[in-house]
């Protein structure tokens, strides 16, 4: 995987290609105090929205004079204000219908759909994305290592990272599917959610294959700046396929149900399938497996924690815990 194949997989660079196949989305340039913001590894704290939230009704045992406040030092985080971006994003979101599907240059905070209500990538608001992106890993590698699995020793391009909203769509998972392109040619298709299982993909498995492949022929084929890639595609209850994402043909981008050993020495067919690409889907429930993403839910310093990978954590902790011990000595 070459840097320059990365770049060529920005969604500001396929989205015009594929403009007339794809799903309306807005791209706003991200301003250099936001991206600082999004990689402040400190408390997380997002800007209220502008949305008028429903008074809700006070007793008036609930007055100001009854609260009783706390005389114990307490530390204020103050949230960022970044009221022009905001405005901008607002009026994107308004003209996209009110409801996006935010994304970076490359990634979508798909890790952090746990901490979002009713664990929906929904945004209607900065805020909303904010805390997406504030507790995402794939966006955070997006910011700081986009080329990190390359294999040539150019200097890094240059990126001008970009907030991408997209048009709220409820896409049903089993209708998801993702294209490996090597030499321009389709090798393979995976069943994006692999980890369930699908009855009418396996009743209707020649017809997508062939939708896809006709699909790809007529609108996508030789039309990428690059050879080599990974096409992500919905078709949906009509047997229309559309374009959902483009990535870089290499480890950076899971292969699903392939491995990239085979994907990079041309996967070999199953004789009992016709020529065209080899499809791969989940044929059982027996195989059905918990999503990937599942392992994200788990602060990252537990994980530390509970694998010894961080001394320093684990030192932290145990003064921690010592401290606490004696603090519970001295009031007994």
């Amino acid at each position: 995987m070459k840097k320059e194949q990365v770049v060529n997989c920005q969604f500001s660079v396929w989205y015009p290609i594929f403009k007339k196949h794809t799903i309306k989305s807005l791209i706003l340039p991200l301003p250099q105090n936001v991206i600082e913001y999004l990689l402040d590894d400190g408390t997380l704290v997002v800007p209220e929205s502008n949305t008028q939230q429903p008074a809700t009704n006070c007793n008036d045992s609930d007055s100001e004079e009854d609260i009783q406040w706390s005389d114990d030092e307490t530390t204020t985080v103050t949230a960022p204000e970044f009221p022009e971006f905001t405005s901008k994003v607002q009026e994107a979101i308004n003209a996209l219908g009110g409801r996006v599907f935010p994304k970076l240059n490359w990634s979508s905070p798909r890790d952090a759909n746990w901490i979002a209500l009713n664990s929906s990538l929904q945004c209607h608001s900065l805020s909303d994305v904010f805390l997406l992106f504030k507790s995402s890993d794939f966006i955070t590698h997006d910011l700081t290592q986009p080329f990190l699995l390359c294999n040539d020793d150019s200097p890094d391009p240059e990126i001008s990272f970009e907030l991408v909203l997209r048009k709220w769509s409820e896409l049903i998972p089993g209708g998801e599917f993702r294209c490996f392109v090597k030499e321009n040619k389709l090798i393979g298709i995976s069943q994006r959610d692999y980890t369930q299982y699908y009855q009418h993909i396996s009743k209707q498995r020649g017809d997508i294959c062939r939708a896809i492949h006709d699909f790809f022929r007529d609108h996508v084929q030789y039309k990428f700046l690059d050879e080599d890639f990974v096409l992500d595609v919905y078709r949906d209850s009509e047997g229309r396929v559309w374009v959902i994402d483009l990535n870089p043909f290499g480890e950076v981008t899971d292969s699903l149900l392939f491995t990239w050993e085979e994907l990079t020495n041309q996967v070999e067919r199953d004789p009992d399938q016709q020529d065209g690409p080899v499809f791969r889907y989940t044929t059982s429930e027996v195989t059905v497996q918990p999503s990937p993403c599942l392992s994200y839910r788990m602060p990252r310093d537990f994980v530390d924690l509970s694998t010894g990978e961080d001394a320093y954590k684990l030192i932290d902790f145990l003064k921690l815990q010592k401290s606490q011990q004696e603090q519970s000595d001295e009031e007994a």
